[in-house]
């Protein structure tokens, strides 16, 4: 079983039954602050699961979601529970984000309100591995028998402020106007994917649909569907989260071998062979050589890159606020080197995580950081 968790956080009660029930012995572990998570099993052994509560709301929601990062350094975070579809997306349905919109920014000027939108992407290997179960079917097992099958979608799902309960509304008229394209609308995802992309932690939005967004919340047909609505979400969610800690690191980040690097080492002149480290068996020396791709050293490798960081400083590619934040983070990282624990270790991980999502967009540097974030993983 891999040993890095995965956190789920659920807006309502409802959702958050939705999960926990389908955990394994699930265990109350309460954060120093009072937030209070479970920790249990994947269905099947295949994982860990910190499971908290966070309220309705992108303001909350994104505060927690930094908590749970920190506290639990995730392989990826999930938000699942119930959204309102905004088209003709059936009852029951799962939609996975492609991308989160922020639908309420904008700026109010005489002639109208323009929108000032802002959107954060599903990160592709959840993608790929969504889209994958998806074509598969098989997530949906414990589905009733006498209910239909449910379906996944995949798209953008939309994020404001307010309960969103008409199809005639000033802010229904304006999500048709400007993000049309949305599946559904909900009131968490882009606090989740802003915490989420600050700190470099893939994030998923998982929504089952329990109503239309049109005047039948809180209705008998609202509340019969809510928890099919939220257990589809459930499932898909947890069956996800399984083939993510299940799956091996991509090739890219793995180390690898020459293959002519056979380990063995053969004295065909019968003249004197040094070895510094294996052993002897006759006249054969077995050693064991590293891998050309082993893991840099570690040091040498932040210092290097907040060189690379001050050059991009110069070269004007990034401004002073994203150069002081990601400056604090190398210092913490090299720190927590530094002082050679677990606790100092953890402590780099996030850091370097944190720099991920700060200078990803910046090729020279952000593809440095996905190999040292695994070199120290696998310092001891």
């Amino acid at each position: 079983m891999n040993d890095t968790p995965v956190v789920v956080l659920t807006a309502l009660n409802l959702e958050y039954e939705a999960v926990r029930e389908k955990l394994t012995s699930p265990e109350p572990y309460l954060h120093p602050r009072g937030t209070l998570f479970e920790v249990g099993t994947l269905p099947g052994g295949r994982g860990r699961v910190a499971l908290a509560l966070t309220g309705k709301g992108n303001q909350s929601s994104a505060v927690l979601t930094e908590r749970a990062i920190q506290e639990f350094s995730p392989a990826a975070l999930f938000f699942v529970g119930v959204a309102g579809a905004l088209w003709d997306t059936p009852l029951g349905d799962v939609v996975v984000a492609t991308h989160v919109y922020a639908y309420h920014g904008g700026t109010s000027e005489d002639d109208g309100l323009k929108a000032r939108p802002r959107a954060w992407e599903s990160p592709h290997g959840i993608s790929q591995t969504a889209q994958h179960l998806a074509r598969l079917g098989t997530w949906c097992r414990h589905a009733p028998a006498q209910q239909d099958r449910p379906h996944v979608h995949f798209g953008p799902i939309a994020a404001g402020e307010v309960v969103q309960n008409s199809r005639v509304s000033h802010e229904a008229a304006w999500i048709r106007q400007t993000y049309n394209d949305a599946l559904a609308v909900e009131m968490e995802g882009a606090g989740i994917a802003q915490a989420g992309h600050l700190s470099g932690t893939p994030v998923a939005v998982v929504r089952g649909i329990s109503d239309r967004a049109d005047g039948e919340k809180a209705t008998e047909a609202d509340r019969a569907w809510q928890p099919v609505a939220a257990a589809n979400a459930a499932d898909f969610a947890l069956e996800l989260a399984g083939e993510l800690v299940g799956t091996e690191e991509p090739s890219s980040m793995r180390e690898k071998k020459d293959p002519r690097d056979t380990g063995n080492v053969t004295n065909t002149s019968n003249g004197t062979v040094g070895v510094q480290a294996g052993h002897v068996s006759g006249g054969t020396f077995h050693v064991s050589l590293p891998a050309s791709g082993a893991a840099p050293d570690v040091v040498a490798e932040l210092d290097s890159l907040r060189e690379g960081l001050a050059q991009e400083r110069s070269a004007g590619r990034i401004d002073e606020e994203t150069y002081e934040a990601a400056s604090e983070e190398l210092d913490t990282a090299s720190k927590g080197i530094e002082e050679g624990t677990p606790e100092g270790k953890k402590s780099s991980i996030l850091a370097l995580k944190r720099l991920w999502g700060l200078l990803g967009d910046l090729a020279s540097l952000g593809a440095r950081i996905a190999p040292l974030i695994s070199a120290v993983k696998g310092t001891s």
